[in-house]
């Protein structure tokens, strides 16, 4: 069977730009929901069913696989960018180079990841402060995590470069093959229901490295069954040896993307060291709230993706007038939808918290008072994701990582430490605002300067998309969302 024709890339230069903007924004919006909704559904079958102790545990561990993830995905967004342009060009073969160097580059570290955090577990959660009573539940939960690294890494990479041949749906169909399996198997494996053992938090986990290997083995399956382009025979098995050509670019290119992704995951690990300080109720009732938070993020970065994409082609066919238009849409669209979903979260937070929770935890009262002063701050922190898409697309890369740096550390750290003697605990959730402001204020700037206009070089619509991943904050992600 020969290969699929690598579909044509859709034309985002003309037409209405809202509407344009909204239509092609709407799948990555739904391919984020899913991801999410699996992390939500385990983290109620463990708040549920092992209490506030586990919830916390997990939000522990999850954000340390967040940092693992961070750590070599800047590696595969590269590859997905010269796998695009190599099918764009017709050579399948140069593709195959590519997507095998990524595949064996980050497979090896992935495998020394998973056997380092396995040994290093016990000193990662005690950096993080985790209260004691979660500390033996995290321990668990995060060495058997590991164990799920190199087949989630695999899939991962596997997913990027499908979608580097223009093939979207097949990833979208195994990771909804995987958030099936991972929800039923939770709960089976932590209550011990039927024939399945009694887990615990490890259950939860288990679920969690069972499905993603199983996905794994029937997306691997699908490719070669269907003779897709990235399937690798013959001599073409001899391509997962590194060659130093293909990495040479992918580490050039792959290095600042997870820079900054390691810059976004490293405040989080810092953020809830600070919240473990405050004991076992503040850090479930956070836990909690990150679980919420990841959907209030969504509209904003599906929304920034694609200003991000309609923007690189927008440069490339050297209508820069669009660009403006194109930013002012995406902002007006973030703040209608992540205002509308922030408004919904305030109103029925109780409802939603109590499932993570259950009614009559005392950290349900918390959780709602946290929402209540950080919630609305992502409707601001939405706007620099916005305007960063865009400029993105022309090829600028340090001003946003200096401008989430400087509101990630000095902003939001430097308001807990110099107001938390006058405001106590508040002042961990009233950074997050306050970061925000300083987020936006400072992209603001940023984009009004006409120096990256008049700079501004064409790249791929799928590198200017995937790198908007890159400003997301780690608020209970498993991994980044592709």
């Amino acid at each position: 069977m020969r290969p699929p024709t690598p579909a044509k890339p859709r034309d985002l230069t003309s037409g209405p730009v809202l509407k344009t903007l909204v239509l092609f924004s709407l799948p990555t919006l739904a391919s984020n929901l899913l991801q999410s909704l699996n992390g939500s559904v385990n983290s109620i079958w463990v708040g549920r069913l092992l209490g506030e102790a586990a919830l916390a545990a997990t939000a522990n561990a999850n954000i340390i696989m967040f940092l693992t993830f961070a750590a070599v995905f800047g590696f595969g967004m590269a590859a997905t960018v010269k796998m695009g342009q190599a099918f764009g060009a017709s050579d399948t073969d140069q593709a195959r180079r590519t997507f095998g160097t990524a595949m064996g580059f980050c497979l090896t570290l992935a495998l020394i990841v998973a056997i380092a955090g396995w040994l290093a577990s016990p000193a990662l959660l005690q950096a993080l402060g985790t209260p004691e009573q979660a500390y033996t539940l995290a321990l668990s939960y995060l060495r058997v995590i590991f164990i799920a690294i190199p087949g989630s890494m695999a899939t991962v990479m596997i997913a990027m470069g499908l979608r580097g041949s223009g093939d979207a749906r097949t990833p979208f169909i195994f990771m909804a093959l995987t958030v099936v399996l991972d929800i039923v198997l939770n709960p089976l494996l932590i209550a011990g229901i039927g024939p399945f053992p009694q887990l615990g938090i490890a259950g939860s986990a288990l679920s969690t490295a069972i499905a993603g290997y199983v996905s794994l083995a029937g997306l691997v399956a699908y490719v070669y069954w269907r003779d897709l382009p990235l399937r690798l025979r013959g001599r073409e098995i001899g391509y997962l040896i590194p060659r130093r050509a293909e990495m040479g670019y992918i580490l050039g290119k792959g290095l600042p993307m997870g820079a900054q992704m390691l810059l976004v995951s490293s405040a989080g690990i810092v953020f809830i060291g600070l919240v473990n300080r405050e004991g076992l109720l503040a850090a479930a009732a956070y836990s909690a709230s990150l679980q919420l938070w990841t959907y209030l993020q969504m509209p904003a970065m599906a929304i920034g993706a694609g200003a991000s994409a309609m923007a690189a082609q927008a440069i490339g066919a050297g209508k820069l007038d669009r660009l403006d238009q194109i930013s002012r849409a995406g902002v007006s669209t973030n703040l209608v939808l992540t205002g509308v979903m922030t408004a919904l979260l305030l109103l029925f937070d109780r409802a939603a918290l109590v499932l993570f929770l259950g009614p009559e935890s005392p950290a349900v009262a918390l959780a709602r008072h946290i929402q209540f002063l950080a919630s609305w701050s992502f409707i601001i922190f939405g706007v620099t994701i916005v305007l960063f898409g865009t400029m993105r697309a022309g090829g600028v890369v340090y001003a946003p990582l200096i401008v989430l740096g400087i509101a990630l550390f000095p902003a939001r750290l430097g308001f807990y430490y110099a107001l938390v003697g006058t405001l106590g605990q508040d002042a961990l959730w009233l950074s997050f605002p306050f970061g925000s402001f300083v987020g936006v204020a400072l992209a603001i700037v940023a984009y009004r300067r006409k120096g990256w206009r008049l700079k501004a070089r064409a790249i791929s619509p799928e590198r200017a998309a995937e790198e908007v991943n890159t400003n997301g904050e780690a608020v209970g992600r498993f991994k980044p969302d592709i």
